[in-house]
């Protein structure tokens, strides 16, 4: 035999050995979908709990921009003290709201026509009455911006480390604001 010939019936051989085997590797399918294992079942179930955190973490953050809007809206002569604020509080809304939400966060001051529409549809809920005197309001945001930060806080306890990092951020932010919304105004 020849070096052709060998290699052609030892390429024929591996050709019908492998035909011959790989109908025997799958394994017969049965009617309706596959039961997922439990490290499938575990990953969905971790996976769902994330995302109803971020939802919950990026509605909380949500409210609070729409109390800054209501509140600048209410006072246009706190703008310079509550825009750098209000921008923060947008940014850390899209940031927890990255990845796993589609609760997406404003990111502008809302015009008073925008303001006027949003009301009239059914589907944006009122925020929070803003007090007449700018004092008590910067109070109000400030405890606001408290229970915001008390919420990131206590949601540490289940989220993931990486989202764990960003709500404890978010969190210290908060603090801060609310420090400088009563506090800070004094010193």
């Amino acid at each position: 035999m020849t070096t052709t010939g060998r290699r052609a019936l030892l390429t024929a051989g591996i050709a019908a050995a492998a035909a011959t085997a790989l109908p025997g590797c799958t394994a017969a399918e049965e009617p309706g979908p596959r039961k997922p294992g439990a490290a499938e079942v575990e990953a969905a179930r971790v996976a769902r709990a994330e995302a109803a955190l971020r939802l919950r973490s990026v509605t909380a953050s949500r409210s609070l921009l729409e109390r800054y809007d209501a509140a600048l809206a209410a006072h246009p002569a706190l703008a310079p003290r509550l825009t750098p604020l209000r921008r923060s509080v947008a940014a850390h809304t899209k940031a927890l709201g990255e990845g796993g939400t589609t609760v997406r966060p404003a990111t502008a001051a809302p015009s008073p026509t925008a303001t006027a529409t949003a009301s009239a549809g059914a589907a944006v809920p009122s925020p929070a009455p803003v007090a007449a005197d700018p004092r008590t309001a910067l109070n109000e945001l400030a405890a606001a911006e408290r229970t915001t930060s008390d919420t990131h806080t206590a949601a540490l306890v289940t989220a993931p480390p990486e989202y764990a990092r960003l709500l404890a951020s978010v969190a210290a932010a908060g603090a801060a604001h609310a420090y400088l919304l009563t506090e800070g105004a004094r010193a």
